[in-house]
Protein backbone atom coordinates (compact mmCIF):
# COMPACT_ATOMS: atom_id res chain seq x y z
CA UNK A 1 0.00 0.00 0.00
CA UNK A 2 1.52 3.51 -0.55
CA UNK A 3 1.79 5.08 2.39
CA UNK A 4 3.03 8.75 1.17
CA UNK A 5 0.88 11.36 -0.21
CA UNK A 6 3.58 14.08 -1.39
CA UNK A 7 3.18 17.24 -1.11
CA UNK A 8 0.57 18.82 1.62
CA UNK A 9 3.44 21.28 2.25
CA UNK A 10 3.27 22.69 -1.44
CA UNK A 11 -0.55 22.56 -1.34
CA UNK A 12 -0.15 20.45 -4.37
CA UNK A 13 -2.84 17.50 -4.17
CA UNK A 14 -6.54 17.48 -2.14
CA UNK A 15 -6.08 16.43 1.04
CA UNK A 16 -6.09 12.15 1.33
CA UNK A 17 -9.04 10.36 3.45
CA UNK A 18 -7.28 9.53 7.05
CA UNK A 19 -9.16 5.72 5.99
CA UNK A 20 -6.63 5.74 3.52
CA UNK A 21 -3.32 5.22 5.75
CA UNK A 22 -2.92 3.53 9.20
CA UNK A 23 -3.78 6.00 12.09
CA UNK A 24 -1.95 3.54 15.05
CA UNK A 25 0.79 5.67 15.43
CA UNK A 26 1.32 6.39 18.69
CA UNK A 27 2.09 10.40 19.48
CA UNK A 28 5.45 11.72 18.90
CA UNK A 29 6.92 14.72 17.72
CA UNK A 30 9.90 16.08 15.42
CA UNK A 31 13.17 16.08 16.61
CA UNK A 32 12.89 13.03 18.90
CA UNK A 33 13.40 9.12 17.97
CA UNK A 34 10.52 7.17 17.57
CA UNK A 35 10.43 3.01 17.88
CA UNK A 36 7.80 1.92 15.33
CA UNK A 37 4.40 0.00 16.82
CA UNK A 38 2.32 -2.30 14.92
CA UNK A 39 0.07 -0.92 12.35
CA UNK A 40 2.20 2.50 11.48
CA UNK A 41 3.50 3.66 8.25
CA UNK A 42 5.74 6.19 7.16
CA UNK A 43 3.15 8.50 6.36
CA UNK A 44 1.33 8.19 9.56
CA UNK A 45 4.91 8.99 11.40
CA UNK A 46 5.26 11.45 9.23
CA UNK A 47 1.19 12.66 9.32
CA UNK A 48 1.27 13.11 13.68
CA UNK A 49 5.02 14.16 14.07
CA UNK A 50 4.56 17.48 11.25
CA UNK A 51 1.05 17.49 10.32
CA UNK A 52 1.48 15.83 6.21
CA UNK A 53 1.66 12.94 4.95
CA UNK A 54 5.39 13.57 3.27
CA UNK A 55 7.79 11.33 4.84
CA UNK A 56 10.59 11.43 2.67
CA UNK A 57 12.64 13.30 5.23
CA UNK A 58 12.14 10.72 7.80
CA UNK A 59 12.59 8.20 4.96
CA UNK A 60 16.54 9.76 4.49
CA UNK A 61 17.15 10.42 7.79
CA UNK A 62 16.63 6.30 8.20
CA UNK A 63 18.01 5.07 5.03
CA UNK A 64 20.41 2.22 6.78
CA UNK A 65 17.15 0.81 8.39
CA UNK A 66 14.20 0.90 6.28
CA UNK A 67 14.62 -1.10 2.94
CA UNK A 68 11.02 -0.56 1.62
CA UNK A 69 9.14 2.86 3.08
CA UNK A 70 5.73 0.39 2.62
CA UNK A 71 7.03 -2.03 4.99
CA UNK A 72 7.71 -1.15 8.65
CA UNK A 73 9.19 -3.33 11.25
CA UNK A 74 7.60 -3.22 14.45
CA UNK A 75 10.24 -2.13 17.20
CA UNK A 76 12.89 -0.32 14.67
CA UNK A 77 13.97 2.74 16.05
CA UNK A 78 13.92 5.49 14.07
CA UNK A 79 14.95 8.89 14.17
CA UNK A 80 12.87 11.92 13.53
CA UNK A 81 14.19 14.68 11.94
CA UNK A 82 13.46 18.65 12.70
CA UNK A 83 11.06 20.26 10.71
CA UNK A 84 13.96 21.83 8.82
CA UNK A 85 15.65 18.46 8.26
CA UNK A 86 18.23 18.63 10.73
CA UNK A 87 18.69 16.09 12.77
CA UNK A 88 18.60 16.47 17.14
CA UNK A 89 21.51 13.93 17.44
CA UNK A 90 23.99 15.95 14.77
CA UNK A 91 24.98 18.77 13.09
CA UNK A 92 23.33 21.03 11.16
CA UNK A 93 23.37 20.78 7.58
CA UNK A 94 24.91 23.94 6.62
CA UNK A 95 27.79 23.01 9.59
CA UNK A 96 28.43 19.57 7.90
CA UNK A 97 28.65 20.62 4.48
CA UNK A 98 31.55 23.67 5.34
CA UNK A 99 32.90 21.10 7.19
CA UNK A 100 33.23 18.45 4.59
CA UNK A 101 33.67 21.59 2.10
CA UNK A 102 37.07 22.59 4.61
CA UNK A 103 38.32 19.09 4.56
CA UNK A 104 38.19 19.19 0.67
CA UNK A 105 40.02 22.22 0.65
CA UNK A 106 42.77 21.78 2.46
CA UNK A 107 43.72 17.92 0.63
CA UNK A 108 42.78 19.07 -2.67
CA UNK A 109 45.89 18.96 -4.72
CA UNK A 110 46.10 19.83 -8.72
CA UNK A 111 48.12 17.17 -10.68
CA UNK A 112 50.75 18.33 -13.44
CA UNK A 113 49.71 15.75 -15.70
CA UNK A 114 46.13 17.27 -17.77
CA UNK A 115 43.09 15.38 -17.36
CA UNK A 116 40.28 16.62 -19.73
CA UNK A 117 37.50 17.75 -17.36
CA UNK A 118 34.54 15.78 -17.00
CA UNK A 119 31.32 17.09 -18.87
CA UNK A 120 28.27 16.46 -16.83
CA UNK A 121 24.44 16.48 -18.47
CA UNK A 122 20.77 16.96 -16.77
CA UNK A 123 18.11 18.56 -17.82
CA UNK A 124 15.23 20.93 -16.46
CA UNK A 125 11.68 20.43 -15.08
CA UNK A 126 12.85 18.00 -12.70
CA UNK A 127 12.25 19.93 -9.09
CA UNK A 128 13.77 18.70 -6.91
CA UNK A 129 16.18 16.47 -8.43
CA UNK A 130 17.44 18.67 -10.99
CA UNK A 131 16.93 22.64 -12.77
CA UNK A 132 19.33 25.62 -13.47
CA UNK A 133 16.20 27.91 -11.13
CA UNK A 134 17.42 25.50 -8.22
CA UNK A 135 20.08 25.62 -5.57
CA UNK A 136 23.45 24.11 -6.66
CA UNK A 137 20.89 22.70 -10.06
CA UNK A 138 18.79 20.61 -7.99
CA UNK A 139 19.77 17.77 -5.13
CA UNK A 140 20.67 15.21 -7.85
CA UNK A 141 23.09 17.99 -9.18
CA UNK A 142 24.82 19.40 -6.48
CA UNK A 143 25.23 15.37 -4.75
CA UNK A 144 26.93 14.32 -8.04
CA UNK A 145 29.00 17.83 -8.33
CA UNK A 146 30.21 17.30 -4.55
CA UNK A 147 30.33 13.15 -5.22
CA UNK A 148 32.85 13.81 -8.30
CA UNK A 149 34.87 16.52 -6.21
CA UNK A 150 35.30 14.07 -2.84
CA UNK A 151 36.03 11.04 -5.18
CA UNK A 152 38.38 13.15 -7.78
CA UNK A 153 40.33 15.48 -5.57
CA UNK A 154 39.02 18.39 -7.38
CA UNK A 155 39.27 17.14 -10.67
CA UNK A 156 37.90 19.86 -13.11
CA UNK A 157 34.34 18.76 -14.52
CA UNK A 158 31.27 21.18 -16.11
CA UNK A 159 27.84 20.91 -15.75
CA UNK A 160 25.09 21.59 -18.74
CA UNK A 161 21.58 21.42 -19.15
CA UNK A 162 19.69 19.81 -22.00
CA UNK A 163 16.04 19.45 -21.45
CA UNK A 164 15.61 16.63 -24.08
CA UNK A 165 16.13 14.10 -22.13
CA UNK A 166 16.35 11.14 -24.71
CA UNK A 167 19.13 12.64 -26.38
CA UNK A 168 21.15 12.20 -23.60
CA UNK A 169 20.83 8.17 -24.40
CA UNK A 170 20.51 8.48 -27.82
CA UNK A 171 23.28 11.02 -28.93
CA UNK A 172 24.85 12.75 -26.54
CA UNK A 173 26.66 10.31 -24.48
CA UNK A 174 27.08 7.64 -26.89
CA UNK A 175 28.89 10.33 -29.39
CA UNK A 176 30.78 11.92 -26.35
CA UNK A 177 29.11 15.17 -25.85
CA UNK A 178 29.03 14.12 -22.31
CA UNK A 179 30.34 11.76 -20.29
CA UNK A 180 28.18 11.49 -17.30
CA UNK A 181 24.32 12.33 -17.10
CA UNK A 182 22.16 13.23 -13.61
CA UNK A 183 20.59 11.00 -13.30
CA UNK A 184 18.46 7.86 -14.44
CA UNK A 185 16.75 5.23 -13.04
CA UNK A 186 18.53 1.79 -13.47
CA UNK A 187 16.32 -1.35 -14.68
CA UNK A 188 16.59 -4.83 -13.38
CA UNK A 189 18.57 -5.75 -15.61
CA UNK A 190 17.87 -9.48 -14.08
CA UNK A 191 13.95 -9.41 -15.55
CA UNK A 192 15.89 -8.73 -19.07
CA UNK A 193 13.74 -10.46 -21.31
CA UNK A 194 10.16 -8.89 -19.93
CA UNK A 195 12.51 -5.30 -20.42
CA UNK A 196 11.15 -3.21 -23.24
CA UNK A 197 14.05 -1.93 -26.45
CA UNK A 198 14.87 1.17 -24.29
CA UNK A 199 15.21 -0.49 -21.18
CA UNK A 200 17.14 -3.12 -22.65
CA UNK A 201 19.43 -0.71 -23.84
CA UNK A 202 20.01 0.87 -20.74
CA UNK A 203 21.31 -2.68 -19.50
CA UNK A 204 23.60 -3.28 -22.61
CA UNK A 205 24.89 0.26 -23.10
CA UNK A 206 25.51 2.29 -20.02
CA UNK A 207 27.20 1.82 -16.56
CA UNK A 208 25.70 2.69 -13.51
CA UNK A 209 26.95 4.59 -10.65
CA UNK A 210 26.17 3.48 -7.22
CA UNK A 211 22.49 4.93 -5.88
CA UNK A 212 22.73 8.34 -5.28
CA UNK A 213 18.82 8.64 -4.31
CA UNK A 214 15.76 6.29 -3.70
CA UNK A 215 12.24 7.27 -4.86
CA UNK A 216 8.93 5.99 -4.54
CA UNK A 217 7.56 5.48 -8.17
CA UNK A 218 3.78 6.38 -7.64
CA UNK A 219 0.57 6.15 -10.21
CA UNK A 220 -1.68 8.98 -11.02
CA UNK A 221 -4.74 9.05 -11.78
CA UNK A 222 -7.83 11.64 -11.41
CA UNK A 223 -10.84 10.63 -9.05
CA UNK A 224 -13.46 8.49 -10.88
CA UNK A 225 -10.94 6.76 -13.69
CA UNK A 226 -11.63 3.17 -13.68
CA UNK A 227 -7.97 2.62 -13.27
CA UNK A 228 -7.59 5.19 -10.16
CA UNK A 229 -7.62 2.53 -7.54
CA UNK A 230 -6.51 -0.67 -8.72
CA UNK A 231 -5.21 -3.10 -6.66
CA UNK A 232 -2.77 -5.00 -9.04
CA UNK A 233 -0.28 -3.76 -11.92
CA UNK A 234 -2.61 -6.60 -14.30
CA UNK A 235 -5.42 -4.13 -13.78
CA UNK A 236 -3.83 -1.37 -15.70
CA UNK A 237 -4.25 -3.60 -18.95
CA UNK A 238 -5.87 -0.96 -21.89
CA UNK A 239 -4.55 1.74 -20.01
CA UNK A 240 -3.35 5.04 -21.38
CA UNK A 241 -0.33 5.82 -19.45
CA UNK A 242 1.82 8.69 -19.72
CA UNK A 243 5.34 8.48 -18.95
CA UNK A 244 7.79 11.59 -19.88
CA UNK A 245 10.03 10.76 -22.84
CA UNK A 246 13.53 9.26 -21.76
CA UNK A 247 12.50 8.37 -18.97
CA UNK A 248 12.57 4.61 -17.75
CA UNK A 249 9.29 2.15 -17.91
CA UNK A 250 11.44 -0.12 -16.35
CA UNK A 251 8.77 -0.64 -13.27
CA UNK A 252 5.76 -1.22 -15.40
CA UNK A 253 7.97 -3.46 -17.99
CA UNK A 254 8.43 -5.79 -15.38
CA UNK A 255 4.87 -6.18 -14.30
CA UNK A 256 4.07 -7.14 -17.74
CA UNK A 257 2.83 -3.65 -19.24
CA UNK A 258 4.41 -3.08 -22.42
CA UNK A 259 2.91 -2.31 -25.59
CA UNK A 260 0.02 -3.32 -26.80
CA UNK A 261 -1.08 -4.47 -23.23
CA UNK A 262 -0.98 -0.62 -22.34
CA UNK A 263 -0.52 2.73 -24.46
CA UNK A 264 2.44 4.86 -23.29
CA UNK A 265 2.04 8.58 -24.68
CA UNK A 266 5.74 10.08 -24.12
CA UNK A 267 5.97 14.18 -23.60
CA UNK A 268 8.61 15.92 -23.15
CA UNK A 269 7.66 17.47 -19.50
CA UNK A 270 5.79 15.99 -16.42
CA UNK A 271 3.70 19.14 -16.61
CA UNK A 272 2.59 17.46 -20.16
CA UNK A 273 1.90 14.93 -18.77
CA UNK A 274 -0.51 16.02 -15.94
CA UNK A 275 -2.58 18.22 -18.51
CA UNK A 276 -2.85 15.11 -20.69
CA UNK A 277 -4.45 13.43 -17.35
CA UNK A 278 -6.46 16.50 -16.41
CA UNK A 279 -8.08 16.57 -20.16
CA UNK A 280 -8.82 12.96 -20.20
CA UNK A 281 -6.45 11.77 -22.83
CA UNK A 282 -4.35 9.53 -20.46
CA UNK A 283 -5.85 7.81 -17.74
CA UNK A 284 -2.85 7.03 -15.28
CA UNK A 285 0.56 9.41 -15.18
CA UNK A 286 3.83 7.29 -13.73
CA UNK A 287 5.94 9.88 -12.28
CA UNK A 288 7.52 9.73 -8.57
CA UNK A 289 5.86 11.13 -5.37
CA UNK A 290 7.95 14.20 -5.35
CA UNK A 291 7.95 15.27 -9.04
CA UNK A 292 4.08 14.10 -9.62
CA UNK A 293 3.52 16.29 -6.75
CA UNK A 294 5.17 19.55 -8.25
CA UNK A 295 4.02 19.01 -11.54
CA UNK A 296 0.06 18.49 -10.23
CA UNK A 297 0.88 21.87 -8.44
CA UNK A 298 1.45 23.70 -12.20
CA UNK A 299 -1.71 22.74 -13.57
CA UNK A 300 -4.69 23.74 -11.51
CA UNK A 301 -7.01 21.22 -13.89
CA UNK A 302 -5.20 18.21 -12.13
CA UNK A 303 -5.08 19.55 -8.85
CA UNK A 304 -7.18 16.67 -7.73
CA UNK A 305 -5.24 13.90 -8.81
CA UNK A 306 -4.24 11.15 -6.67
CA UNK A 307 -1.67 8.08 -6.57
CA UNK A 308 -2.93 5.16 -6.97
CA UNK A 309 -3.12 4.09 -2.55
CA UNK A 310 -2.21 0.80 -3.20
CA UNK A 311 0.22 0.68 -5.66
CA UNK A 312 3.38 1.84 -5.42
CA UNK A 313 7.87 0.88 -6.31
CA UNK A 314 10.65 1.93 -4.74
CA UNK A 315 13.39 2.87 -7.69
CA UNK A 316 16.90 3.99 -7.23
CA UNK A 317 18.82 6.71 -9.49
CA UNK A 318 22.18 6.38 -10.93
CA UNK A 319 24.60 8.65 -12.86
CA UNK A 320 25.22 7.01 -16.20
CA UNK A 321 28.54 7.03 -18.33
CA UNK A 322 28.48 4.79 -21.79
CA UNK A 323 30.13 2.02 -22.46
CA UNK A 324 32.12 3.03 -25.21
CA UNK A 325 33.76 5.81 -23.33
CA UNK A 326 37.00 5.05 -22.51
CA UNK A 327 36.93 7.40 -19.51
CA UNK A 328 33.62 6.32 -18.26
CA UNK A 329 34.82 3.50 -15.93
CA UNK A 330 36.83 5.81 -14.04
CA UNK A 331 34.92 8.41 -13.44
CA UNK A 332 32.30 6.03 -12.45
CA UNK A 333 34.93 4.82 -9.44
CA UNK A 334 35.29 8.42 -8.52
CA UNK A 335 31.73 9.55 -8.56
CA UNK A 336 31.26 5.92 -6.47
CA UNK A 337 34.42 6.83 -3.94
CA UNK A 338 33.22 10.03 -3.70
CA UNK A 339 29.32 8.93 -2.86
CA UNK A 340 30.43 6.45 -0.08
CA UNK A 341 32.39 9.17 1.41
CA UNK A 342 29.77 11.35 1.48
CA UNK A 343 27.41 8.72 3.12
CA UNK A 344 29.81 8.53 5.69
CA UNK A 345 30.23 11.83 6.62
CA UNK A 346 26.57 12.85 6.90
CA UNK A 347 27.41 15.37 3.79
CA UNK A 348 24.97 13.46 1.41
CA UNK A 349 22.25 13.43 3.86
CA UNK A 350 22.68 17.06 4.15
CA UNK A 351 22.46 17.70 0.91
CA UNK A 352 19.70 15.80 0.57
CA UNK A 353 17.76 17.71 3.13
CA UNK A 354 19.09 21.00 2.44
CA UNK A 355 17.81 20.83 -1.24
CA UNK A 356 14.57 19.38 0.04
CA UNK A 357 13.96 22.57 2.39
CA UNK A 358 15.09 24.63 0.12
CA UNK A 359 12.53 23.32 -2.96
CA UNK A 360 9.77 23.30 -0.23
CA UNK A 361 10.77 27.15 1.22
CA UNK A 362 10.39 28.55 -2.87
CA UNK A 363 6.95 26.71 -3.35
CA UNK A 364 5.27 28.01 0.05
Amino acid sequence: MLCNVKNMARGSMAVIAMATLSTTAAAQEACSDYTVKDGDSLGSIAQTAFGTFDYQMIFNANRNKISDPNRLEEGTLLEIPCADGNLASGKSHQDVIEEQEAIQAARAKKSNIYEPPIKIVSGNGWAPFTGEDLKGGGMLVRVASTAMQRGGNDREFTVSFVDDWGSHMETLLPLGAFDVSVAWIKPDCSKYDLLNDESRKRCDEYDFSQPIYETVAAYWSMPGNDYANVTSFADYAGARICRVDGWSTADLNTEGLNDPVVTFVRPNSAKECMELLAKGDVDMVSLDLENGAAAASEVPEAAEALPNPNLSKLETLHLITHKTNPRGRVYQALINRGLTEMRQSGEWYALISDSLVDVNNLSN
